[in-house]
């Protein structure tokens, strides 16, 4: 790969998380500051984003795919997408802000897969080159958090205007990246095949069966800290609140290097268990956690992003990937992200936004003890379900089917 072409992916991955960690992270505290939303009106914006990941392979897979070359459809979402962002700071209902959050995040969604596809075109050994890509991701996000929380300006208006400007430099970069042509055999797309259903035979295997329908659960914890971590931290008065949560991305990014070195070494079925752990735990430091003596607790929760993300989600990609087999492992990965980014998060949003909003004290203030032990009751439940039913071996083959 030439280094013209690995600046322009690296630049590509960049901007296309920075956008994302620009706008999602502090939409909770936007709204509530600004919107006067309730905890429901929050949830359901965060919700959004699962709906789009939802539609958006049916989209990649039946249109995208067949018909344009990745980086100029991409280039187009992201330019419309920039309008939207705008737009969504002129908005004063709820309810309207919901609907352009919607239509955002259907554009925003399929350039996540768009992306992928563009850097893999351009490399001759995936494996090796494109994790050095995709970290700059990972530094998207952290750099778009330190700017926020440098800024001070995570309660207002001007995130969604860093974001759009992002979206509208990528929209307009994309048209310089290096061609990814349609494919070639995209004529036999269907929704089936978008939606991964080849995959559903892995649902005669108990462990696999077990573990899929923990992913989902676990996603109602998980959405909590997407949508609430933040308001929680303005409303306990923490300063720079965005750049504090970027230490759950270098939490992530130290956590996701371990994984190689442990998938074989204590098995899946333990990695899994960390993970679920790690959730409990980090509720456990949100709901005790203050400004006060207790601030290291917080800090605490935060840096257990990469043990809870990385060591379920992570580690469940990877385990799909081996019970699937590398004739059905695309399919497989596809329902993963779907069931779980899609139809878990979907639950997850609305449940969460139900919950903030029956331990509302006044405007402005919660019970969050209350509100953090939901989550952590959640995950304790799933951890024992967990524990109870699934019998894997601890050295997992490769399948094949």
């Amino acid at each position: 790969m030439k280094a013209k072409t690995g600046f322009l992916l690296s630049l590509m991955m960049l901007l296309e998380y920075f956008i994302w960690g620009a706008w999602y992270v502090t939409m909770g505290t936007y709204m509530g500051e600004n919107l006067k939303a309730s905890g429901v009106e929050i949830g359901a914006a965060y919700s959004a984003l699962a709906i789009a990941t939802i539609i958006s392979p049916f989209f990649v897979g039946m249109v995208a795919d067949r018909y344009f070359a990745a980086q100029r459809i991409m280039g187009v979402l992201h330019l419309v997408g920039a309008a939207l962002l705008f737009l969504a700071t002129t908005i004063e209902s709820s309810s309207t802000f919901y609907w352009v959050i919607l239509f955002y995040s259907l554009l925003y969604m399929p350039t996540i897969a768009l992306s992928n596809s563009v850097a893999f075109h351009q490399m001759t050994d995936p494996g090796k080159q494109f994790p050095w890509i995709r970290v700059f991701g990972t530094v998207g996000w952290i750099v778009a958090g330190v700017l926020i929380g440098q800024l001070g300006i995570e309660k207002t208006s001007s995130t969604f205007y860093m974001a759009a400007g992002a979206s509208g430099l990528l929209g307009l970069v994309s048209f310089i990246l290096p061609n990814t042509p349609p494919k070639a055999n995209a004529g036999d797309a269907s929704a089936s095949k978008a939606l991964g259903t080849e995959a559903f035979v892995l649902f005669k295997n108990k462990p696999y069966l077990i573990f899929f329908i923990a992913a989902i659960l676990v996603c109602i914890p998980l959405s909590f800290y997407y949508g609430f971590a933040n308001p929680f931290l303005n409303e306990l008065k923490v300063e720079n609140a965005a750049t504090k949560m970027t230490l759950g991305q270098f939490s992530e990014a130290i956590f996701i290097l371990a994984i190689p070195f442990l998938f074989n070494r204590i098995g899946v079925k333990n990695m899994l268990l960390m993970g679920m752990t790690a959730w409990i735990l980090r509720y456990v430091c949100f709901a005790y956690g203050n400004t006060g003596d207790n601030m290291w607790m917080l800090y605490a929760g935060i840096a257990l992003h990469g043990v809870c993300y990385d060591f379920f989600f992570v580690t469940g990609y990877m385990y799909t990937e081996k019970k699937a087999g590398e004739k059905i492992k695309n399919a497989a990965q596809g329902l993963f992200t779907f069931a779980t980014y899609g139809v878990g998060m979907v639950i997850g949003t609305w449940f969460s936004g139900i919950i903030v909003d029956k331990y509302k004290i006044a405007e402005g203030q919660h019970n969050w003890l209350g509100i953090w032990f939901v989550p952590a009751y959640i995950a304790v439940g799933v951890l024992i379900y967990f524990a109870l039913f699934f019998k894997e071996k601890k050295q997992l083959n490769q399948a094949t089917a």
